[in-house]
């Protein structure tokens, strides 16, 4: 995703995340529990509809009733105008009639009257005459070898009723697949009908929709990952902490900062599994780290590109500038986050999204362009000096960049065609992958960097000498560390791998 060689290739990274993040808005957060406050119906064909929701199950295990995978309705109300209850009797029955589809994607054919060669989804008077639906009602072509399947649930309204409820219900789920929800009616009298209430879907395993389900195992892993990286970094610690530089504190305090996120994700989706509902405090945190370690990746990134504590002691007059865009990075990055991971999967529009990735997407470009063409100064001027040590480990950490751009660009370009090719999630089983691919890479990075810069005997090697030094301006705010002290923290933000998350 990024170009680290020369300042001018900063451009075609920050165009590749730019279009990784603006694919990101079209993604919302999954959710177990689908709330419905009063949404209103939209026309279709010669139909209204009201979509109720999307989620991938999993089959029910038949040798366990706990194991049950199901979407349950729970005080589903329906809600018409006073101007279409006024047009019936008290004593009518059946005067309105609302029905909820369920739909497996693969059978979505079978929904509305394309196999009778027409356009229509609901039943006219040339069909019914035919026998092949009835008037008022969806079409739907029965699965041959599932005849319950798609699934139909009838509410009708009686009387001059304004409400009316739907019978509180549970459909079992015999078959793996993604599964569509629709509210339908086909009566234009009923047009401006309201819909409240709340759906419950849950697999085999607990709450977590399909394709989020596997992420909860992969926070495991990765937590006992970061434990393990930890354990041995402390070990190298305590054992040459008479050698220790400010580096190798930052770099502790990266490995930290990724272990408390990974744990925070797990307990979020654990939770979240059990209970059907995101747990707002624990969510809160986990997006919390996650923005703070992005933002502080990247400034640690930047100011060791710009050459501090190796080339220059100190930022001079631009540290304001640095901490200005790290501030505002931070709370763009805190937005997008909270609305991608609290809200229902049906709050957000994909514009409403798209308005919240595009400053990230901006602030990440700046960055991108300001670190290379920092870091490409800098190299220009470490080889000036010949100070090849200094210059072997840049060169080192510039490959080892290199490599993780072209695997991020590689897998950018998967992830747009993946996108692309399954507009409807058919391959929700799959879909794990891509935002796990992005902490792996990350992770992998930050062994790199623990192997390049594990502490040594000889650990001054590398820090800022007066003696080479070039009468840089020293009135700015002397940082802390050594010059590559943020260079291990870049394994967070290199690639910028935590903007892929599902």
């Amino acid at each position: 995703m990024r170009r680290p060689q020369r300042a001018g290739g900063g451009g075609a990274p920050a165009l590749a995340l730019a279009i990784a993040l603006a694919a990101l808005a079209a993604r919302g957060a999954d959710a177990s529990i689908h709330e419905y406050a009063g949404g209103g119906f939209s026309p279709r064909a010669n139909s209204f509809f009201f979509h109720g929701g999307s989620e991938g199950l999993y089959a029910s295990d038949p040798s366990s009733n706990s194991s049950a995978s199901f979407i349950r309705f729970d005080s589903v109300i329906f809600r018409r105008t006073q101007e279409s209850a006024s047009r019936h009797e008290d004593m009518q029955q059946k005067t309105g009639l609302v029905e909820a589809i369920i739909v497996e994607i693969q059978d979505r054919d079978k929904i509305g009257g394309s196999y009778l060669h027409s356009d229509a989804i609901c039943c006219t008077p040339e069909l019914d005459k035919e026998k092949f639906c009835k008037v008022g009602e969806v079409i739907i072509r029965p699965n041959p070898d599932n005849p319950d399947w798609p699934k139909r649930i009838q509410t009708f309204f009686d009387g001059k009723n304004e409400e009316t409820p739907m019978v509180t219900q549970t459909v079992s789920i015999n078959k793996t697949g993604m599964y569509y929800l629709y509210f339908m009616f086909c009566d234009p009298q009923l047009k401006g009908l309201k819909i409240i209430g709340r759906t419950v879907w849950r697999n085999p395993q607990g709450y977590l929709p399909g394709k989020m389900a596997p992420m909860m195992t992969f926070y495991g892993f990765m937590s006992l990952a970061y434990l393990a990286l930890g354990l041995l970094w402390f070990i190298q610690f305590v054992r040459l902490w008479k050698d220790i530089l400010q580096l190798h504190y930052h770099i502790t305090a990266v490995i930290a900062l990724g272990m408390c996120e990974m744990a925070f994700w797990y307990f979020e989706y654990a939770n979240f599994n059990s209970t059907g509902t995101r747990p707002m405090g624990i969510t809160l945190w986990a997006v919390t780290f996650t923005a703070v370690k992005k933002t502080v990746s990247r400034l640690l990134l930047l100011v060791v590109s710009m050459g501090y504590g190796v080339v220059v002691p100190t930022l001079g007059g631009i540290t304001s500038r640095v901490a200005a865009l790290g501030f505002i990075y931070f709370i763009a990055s805190e937005a997008l986050e909270l609305v991608e991971n609290l809200g229902n999967i049906n709050d957000f529009s994909g514009k409403t999204r798209l308005f919240l990735v595009l400053p990230v997407a901006v602030l990440d470009a700046t960055f991108i362009i300001w670190i290379f063409s920092s870091l490409s100064r800098t190299l220009e001027k470490l080889q000036l000096r010949r100070s090849m040590a200094k210059l072997e480990l840049y060169r080192k950490f510039t490959n080892s960049l290199a490599v993780s751009v072209l695997i991020s660009i590689a897998w950018i370009g998967y992830e747009l065609y993946f996108n692309a090719t399954d507009p409807l999630s058919e391959l929700w089983q799959r879909a794990w992958i891509i935002p796990s691919f992005w902490n792996v890479l990350s992770y992998a990075l930050l062994v790199i960097i623990c192997v390049l810069w594990s502490p040594s005997r000889n650990p001054t090697g590398f820090a800022y000498s007066e003696d080479a030094g070039d009468g840089a301006d020293e009135e700015g705010l002397s940082l802390v560390g050594s010059a590559v002290k943020g260079t291990g923290d870049m394994v967070n933000l290199h690639v910028f791998p935590e903007d892929k998350r599902a």
